[in-house]
Order: structure tokens, then C-alpha cells, then sequence
């Protein structure tokens, strides 16, 4: 067998992740003929097929699933290299991938990158958004360096570090100022927008109000909290959004803003990183210097 390369590796993680040639070539930032050239001698070196090749799609065959979860071990083992060399040193250098969840980042970000930034003159700070599963099985394939979301992950391979502890608060419309704030038995009754599945404040919102999160609702899902808020301005329902939020997303909207009774719904926002990344070290004093910022948001 031929030697296989890291960058053949990389495309093949690229196109099992992907599915698709064409993304994962723009997500390699090659052409997708030199990509499918890499994925055939691949394959050649390897003696069997690693991908069903399908009209719009391609899947990993059977030894194909086995060959990633090597892979995704070796290509994680190799960037730590890199990282045990910048750990080593006294100051913090070079790429910095940050991962974050779309209810904090609009509202987090603007707040942190300059602190960070001023703190760290020489890193190169990336930044993914998406939501966390997608950032847990990225912060575990070594695609991120660190991520910050609702705590807890409870991931036995994760180091977690709490930077701040928020309510939540209700949104609902301006002709209701001043109403009695609901009670979480009088929210079930109420027409309450919710971001779409996947978002973890929706599972944090449905706890609050005790409606388990597989049961059918009446009611309209969001991708943002900025879309549920200017629904809620449009008088079609009431929804939660964080205190971090309240200044950015209600300003242009014709809302109203209540607090609940204790105990209020909240959250726990945190730093996590693995447990076996040589930067554990720099993530930390990345924490102390992120905190600050968290607060006075």
C-alpha cells in the first residue's frame, strides 16, 4: 500500500462530513476534480471503496465508517502536535477556533473579540456559529479549539468552565405592559414561540414552562430570536429570550419586557475544550480574560 498523506485524510474527512464533492471541495478550497482525483488514489492506495457515489450525494461504505473513526483520531493526534508547540510557549500565537451557539454569539461577540484581541495582540481568532452538537462533535474531531455554549455538556472528555449565569425574560407584546406576569401553568396555555428544534434554549424554555419537548404545539418555531421577537411585536404570541439579548433584539420592535417571579429560568453560559488539548493551559487564561466581558453584557 502506497503512503497515504495527511492532506488525502483531510479531503476524505471533508467529504465524509459534507456528503457532497462540490461542498467539500469549497469547504478545502480546491476544485472538485483535483478533490475526487485525491478521494480515487485514496481509495486505490486503500484497495477498497470508501464513499457510495450517488447522483446528488455520496455515503461512506461500511469500511468507509470504520476508516473515519481512525482517521478522525489520527487527524486530531497530528493538530495537537501543533498545539503542544504553541503550549510550550509564553505567550499565546497563531489560530485561535472558537466555537459559539446563535443565542449568545450576536450578543457576546462584539463584546469579547476586542478584549481578547488587546489581551492577545498576536492570535488569529476564527469563529464557527452553529449549534451544539454540531460544535460538541467539532470541538471532539479537533476541528475547534474551544466553544462556548449552555452549560452542561456533560461530555466525560470535556473540561467546563462557567463564565456566567443569566436569566431569561418574557417578551410580549407593548398592549400587554404592565399585565400580570404568567406563571409557567399559565405560559402552557399561551401561544409561545420557540426557536426550532435543535437549539438548546428551546429545551431550556420548554423545561421552564414543564412541556416535554417531543409533545406537539400550537404555535410558530423561529431560527432566531430576532424572527420570534418581531413575531411577538406582530401579536402573534409571547416568548423567552435572554437578558444578554434584550438590548440588541427588542429595540426596533414593538414589545414588552417582564421578568418572572423567582425561582427565574436561566442559564449557565461556559467555556469547554477537551480534556487532552495541550492549550488547556491558554484556554484558561482565555477564560479569565473572556469573563469581564460576559458580565457586562
Amino acid at each position: 500500500m502506497k503512503n497515504l498523506t495527511l492532506k488525502q485524510l483531510r479531503y476524505f474527512m471533508a467529504l465524509a462530513r459534507h456528503g457532497h464533492f462540490g461542498q467539500a471541495a469549497e469547504a478545502c478550497a480546491i476544485s472538485q476534480p483535483a478533490l475526487s482525483m485525491q478521494i480515487k488514489e485514496l481509495e486505490e492506495a486503500l484497495g477498497t471503496p470508501l464513499f457510495e457515489r450517488g447522483a446528488r450525494h455520496v455515503r461512506l461504505t461500511g469500511f468507509g465508517e470504520l476508516f473515519e473513526e481512525r482517521v478522525r483520531g489520527v487527524l486530531r493526534d497530528v493538530d495537537e502536535l501543533g498545539d503542544l508547540a504553541r503550549a510550550s510557549q509564553d505567550r499565546l500565537v497563531g489560530r485561535l477556533r472558537i466555537g459559539v451557539i446563535p443565542t449568545i454569539a450576536p450578543y457576546l461577540l462584539p463584546r469579547i473579540i476586542g478584549d481578547l484581541t488587546a489581551a492577545f495582540p498576536e492570535i488569529d481568532i476564527q469563529v464557527r456559529e452553529t449549534m451544539t452538537p454540531k460544535l460538541v462533535r467539532e470541538l471532539s474531531d479537533g476541528l475547534l479549539d474551544t466553544a462556548i455554549v449552555a452549560l452542561p455538556v456533560s461530555e466525560p472528555g470535556f473540561a467546563e468552565v462557567p463564565i456566567l449565569t443569566e436569566n431569561f425574560v418574557l417578551v410580549r407584546p407593548e398592549a400587554q405592559a404592565g399585565q400580570p406576569v404568567p406563571c409557567r401553568e399559565g405560559l402552557r396555555e399561551m401561544r409561545l414561540l420557540l426557536l426550532e428544534e435543535g437549539h438548546c434554549f428551546r429545551d431550556q424554555a420548554l423545561s421552564f414552562c414543564s412541556i416535554p419537548s417531543g409533545r406537539p404545539r400550537e404555535g410558530l418555531d423561529g431560527s432566531s430570536l430576532s424572527t420570534l421577537v418581531q413575531m411577538v411585536g406582530a401579536g402573534i404570541g409571547v416568548t423567552f429570550i435572554p437578558e444578554m439579548a434584550v438590548e440588541v433584539e427588542t429595540r426596533s420592535a414593538r414589545v414588552s419586557v417582564a421578568r418572572f417571579d423567582d425561582p427565574q429560568p436561566s442559564r449557565t453560559i461556559g467555556m469547554i475544550w477537551r480534556r487532552s488539548t495541550p492549550l488547556a493551559g491558554q484556554l484558561e487564561r482565555i477564560a479569565q480574560v473572556i469573563l469581564p466581558g460576559c458580565r457586562a453584557a
